[in-house]
């Protein structure tokens, strides 16, 4: 067989056995068709095709498995960052568009070349004075170009000229300085603690900043400007209460809107010395009225010492209290007349003033407490005998018939009304005509409308019925005797008809036995 028959025997078989072939390593075959030698950092991969390349797969696949072994570049591109990440182009072409492999041990698959590089496309952009930088200030020989530090302090620190001086914006050169080179100084003072107003934009800052000392710079006024104090630390050294960045002459300060006392009224034409005979600034000023007025104080000291719930700055005798919205007990009638002594004795601040009637009245009640303590049931603010309410009703004797139009002195003798007796004998003892000989029980008989007008049923009120010659007897036949409540139970016939007993008593007192109400002759013999 010819040799160049055989050559192509062999490539074909190659062929159908990397179609069939499920390789785990580079066999005779797939060496053959291998384009060439890998380059010297991927020579390790070379023995296995799988490694970079799948059968029957396209460039996507190949790029997945570039980026499985450079992590570095897989997270650029996830990340948007890096060369990779930036570019748009670059994260849509194949790994292949722009890295050849194959091409041998000393191939450049890279093909990075300075000159045509865009800068922008990294995390860098170079601008001012690093565009006109050799790459190699920056990229160290030996050290990937993405392994170049992003920070200014790292390339600049032998150009720090503060030296652990800035405080919190130590390393933090981009604060000041820009690209366009260290002297082309920007700083923005209103990023800071300490803004830069009136004066002190004209300031050089070699004045508060002495040395490059930018660390623990003092913020206080006095620390700076303790010379300028022409009061001798009197008034403390917070200078900023009165005096702005305008001028020390230019005075800023506002008692008003600065403290928690405005000056209003006669207040705001006082001296400053009449309320501050110390320095303010150490010795806190109190604020309360009583602490400046206790002498003017009129009250002496009943009415608590919030002396501005009632008095304004106006003058003491412009009040301002109330008593109708300011409190629970809206003054009425008589009650506007009285003095606020006659009520409040002690400090109402301190001391809750009983609102109820008696807590004042106590004297005034003629009912000696029988009536209670809820005065305003009958009575009100208008006066003790103005327009008295009272439902009798509502007692336990409500007035009836004649009782309703009979006048209160009749049976309330005195204002202790719970005193009045409630039992007919007792206001009508001398038109009582029975005596007293049918108990005091006058109701039981009689009703309010008249003493002429009255009921009594013996049979039905009372347990001893009369029948017969008891019918027509009078009723003073029996009840004889003055009793204050006439007997429930019936007495015994020998009570009334002793002197009729012809057995004189032999036969004991229950004549009933024998004899009825008919007649004594009547005899009925009972067992």
């Amino acid at each position: 067989m010819r040799l160049s028959s055989l050559r192509s025997y062999l490539l074909y078989c190659g062929a159908v056995m990397l179609m069939h072939a499920s390789a785990v390593s580079a066999d005779p075959f797939e060496s053959l068709l291998m384009p060439g030698p890998l380059i010297e950092g991927h020579a390790d991969l070379e023995d296995d095709c799988n490694n970079c390349h799948r059968s029957f797969s396209d460039e996507r696949e190949e790029t997945r498995l570039c980026l499985e072994c450079h992590d570095d570049i897989r997270a650029d591109v996830l990340k948007r960052r890096g060369f990779h990440g930036h570019s748009k182009q670059v994260r849509k072409q194949s790994c292949r568009s722009c890295h050849t492999d194959h091409q041998g041990r000393d191939a450049d698959i890279i093909k990075f070349n300075p000159a045509t590089f865009d800068h922008h496309l990294t995390d860098f952009p170079l601008r001012g004075q690093h565009a006109r930088t050799a790459c190699e200030n920056c990229h160290k020989k030996g050290k990937k170009f993405r392994e170049a530090p992003g920070r200014c302090h790292a390339c600049h620190k032998d150009a720090d000229p503060h030296r652990g001086r800035l405080g919190k914006h130590e390393k933090k050169c981009q604060v000041c300085h820009r690209e366009t080179g260290w002297t082309a100084i920007l700083f923005d003072h209103s990023l800071t603690d300490f803004d830069l107003t009136g004066k002190h934009k004209k300031t050089d800052c070699a004045s508060c900043h002495p040395n490059d000392r930018y660390a623990k710079t003092p913020q206080d006024c006095y620390s700076c400007h303790r010379l300028n104090d022409s009061h001798g630390g009197g008034n403390g050294k917070k200078c900023k209460k009165c005096h702005s960045t305008r001028a020390w002459d230019d005075l800023d300060f506002d008692h008003d809107t600065e403290t928690d006392f405005p000056l209003r009224g006669e207040h705001r034409d006082l001296s400053c010395q009449r309320c501050h005979k110390k320095d303010p600034y150490k010795v806190e000023l109190k604020t309360g009225c009583v602490n400046c007025h206790r002498e003017d104080d009129v009250h002496k000291g009943r009415n608590g010492r919030k002396c501005k719930d009632c008095h304004s700055p106006k003058g003491w005798r412009h009040t301002r209290f109330d008593h109708d919205h300011d409190t629970d007990f809206p003054l009425r009638g008589k009650h506007k007349k009285a003095k606020c002594i006659a009520c409040h004795k002690r400090n109402p601040k301190e001391h809750e003033t009983d609102t109820a009637c008696i807590a004042c009245h106590r004297v005034d009640d003629v009912h000696k407490g029988q009536q209670g303590k809820e005065c305003q049931r009958c009575h009100n603010e208008r006066g003790w005998q103005h327009r008295v309410r009272f439902d009798h009703d509502l007692t336990r004797f409500p007035l009836l018939g004649l009782h309703a139009v009979t006048p209160c002195e009749e049976c309330h003798l005195s204002g202790a009304y719970r005193d009045a007796e409630t039992r007919c004998h007792s206001c009508h003892r001398e038109d009582d005509e029975h005596r007293g000989r049918l108990g005091l029980d006058c109701e039981r008989c009689h009703t309010p409308n008249s003493w002429e007008l009255w009921k009594f049923d013996h049979n039905a009120q009372a347990r001893f019925k009369l029948k017969h010659k008891h019918a027509k007897q009078h009723c003073y036949a029996c009840h004889r005797r003055k009793v204050k409540k006439v007997a429930s139970v019936p007495r015994p016939c020998d009570a009334c008809h002793a002197a009729d007993d012809a057995h004189n008593g032999q036969f004991g007192s229950n004549c009933e036995r024998c004899h009825t109400t008919r007649s004594f002759r009547d005899v009925q013999l009972r067992r």
